[in-house]
């Protein structure tokens, strides 16, 4: 199962030509069951321009598989955990979103795909974090 982060989303619907963005066409085009959480979900439809194009977005997006995180307030303790050890290691991940999104990939074994550095940084750190 693969995870969608809001950069790849975003990117795919503007017609970015850019690896993970041919990798999200790639998965659609082979019936790859793609997946979302609740955060991603609410980021791609606050950047929506229009109540149509809000809706046009909702749509798309309820026909993904959601995710979340699975063992509650000990997710949420583990997601700052992952922070922690990121900063002890010289890195500082630029979003709290960005590491409840790789908790829930953790939880859920699922793969991420992203288009953020953030990611590929963290994942050096965190090695349950599996991105493409």
């Amino acid at each position: 199962m693969i995870l969608l982060d809001t950069s790849v989303i975003i990117g795919y619907l503007k017609g970015f030509n850019e690896r993970p963005h041919d990798l999200m066409d790639d998965f659609i085009a082979q019936g790859v069951a793609l997946g979302i959480c609740n955060q991603v979900y609410q980021e791609v439809l606050q950047g929506a321009k229009s109540k149509n194009e809000f809706d046009v977005l909702k749509e798309y997006l309820n026909t993904m598989d959601f995710y979340d995180v699975r063992y509650g307030k000990k997710s949420y303790e583990s997601a700052a955990m992952m922070y922690f050890k990121c900063r002890k290691a010289g890195i500082k991940p630029r979003s709290t979103v960005d590491m409840i999104i790789a908790q829930i990939a953790i939880e859920n074994n699922l793969l991420l795909l992203h288009n953020d550095r953030d990611f590929v940084q963290i994942a050096q750190v965190i090695g349950d974090l599996k991105i493409l």
